[in-house]
């Protein structure tokens, strides 16, 4: 059967749930075992399944090994559909549950740390007012962490960054506004003092830094090269801002972070922007959802909403 097409009608017709969980969990695990164990089933009848699976699709998806079961190229395509579909099930059976409790549904939103604290606070108000049962998810992460979410069917939506060109296939991205860095110290530490600081100054200190993953972190390792300066080495690397805050009061450290992150700090004087030529462009950030994929009608409403309020801010900003 290696050369016959796959029908829909066979796959439709043979293929259940419980071959989804077996490729999904023996993809994990990569032990019959293990496998058998977890599906509380006996090993005989894991392995038969597999065998079932693999006549069906007229491949194999595993490589018996001698320890272990390996995923092959094609398994590899099969099982992250499986996973994709399993995903949709687990959803589907949550929302299901939440609509027999007289619920209203569930929105599942990913937020970078600066939408949390301009745009998202604002919408989440808004869309309460029309759905007060609406319940709302919100997860804070950096912008790749959020589209790996977003591909496994984790969240809703995302507002985000784009971090690398081959998300531009599977995601739509509509444009939020842009993400403004600001370089930061607390108002007690020495070149708080400065008028103007030196790029060269900027190394000899402790710096709270993003961690490497984070799409910020690459640019500031670029500006680092363009203005020539040395890369800090004394260094806290974390995502949370509430770290971030701590640590800046707690001694002389420098953190680049969106201004819109610490612009109540910077107005009741707790922390101060350092006037200095070392910038980093800033990026748009904005609603991305999965292509050719309709949202719901909740998150369809709370991606308006966003928008709406995106377009207000701009044209407050001109007049």
């Amino acid at each position: 059967m290696e050369n016959d097409e796959i029908s829909f009608a066979s796959v439709s017709k043979w293929l259940k749930i419980k071959h989804l969980m077996l490729l999904d969990t023996l993809a994990r695990t990569r032990n019959m075992h293990t496998t058998a164990e977890l599906m509380n089933l006996t090993q005989p009848a894991i392995s038969k399944m597999l065998r079932d699976i693999e006549l069906l699709f007229g491949f194999a998806l595993f490589e018996r090994q001698t320890r272990s079961m390996a995923l092959t190229e094609l398994g590899e395509f099969v099982v992250r559909y499986a996973r994709m579909t399993l995903d949709d099930t687990q959803s589907f059976v949550d929302q299901l549950n939440k609509v027999r409790k007289g619920g209203h549904g569930h929105l599942r939103v990913g937020a970078i740390f600066a939408a949390t604290s301009v745009v998202l606070p604002e919408a989440i108000t808004r869309i309460k007012l029309d759905r007060p049962m609406l319940s709302i998810e919100v997860i804070e992460q950096t912008s790749n962490q959020l589209l790996e979410m977003l591909e496994h069917k984790k969240l809703d939506l995302i507002i985000a960054r784009f971090t690398d060109e081959r998300y531009q296939q599977p995601f739509e991205f509509r444009t939020l506004g842009p993400e403004p860095f600001c370089l930061v110290v607390n108002s007690r530490h020495p070149l708080a003092q400065l008028d103007e600081v030196a790029t060269e100054q900027l190394s000899d200190w402790p710096w709270v830094m993003y961690p490497f993953n984070a799409p910020i972190r690459r640019q500031m390792e670029s500006a680092f090269i363009e203005f020539n300066m040395r890369t800090p080495t004394n260094t806290v690397e974390t995502i949370s801002m509430p770290t971030f805050l701590q640590l800046l009061q707690s001694g002389p450290m420098l953190a680049f972070l969106p201004e819109s992150m610490v612009q109540s700090q910077i107005q009741i004087g707790l922390l101060k922007v350092l006037n200095t030529s070392f910038k980093v462009e800033p990026q748009d950030y904005g609603i991305i959802t999965r292509k050719n994929e309709p949202l719901s009608e909740a998150a369809r409403e709370f991606a308006d909403t966003l928008l709406e309020l995106a377009r207000l801010r701009r044209e407050a900003t001109k007049h």
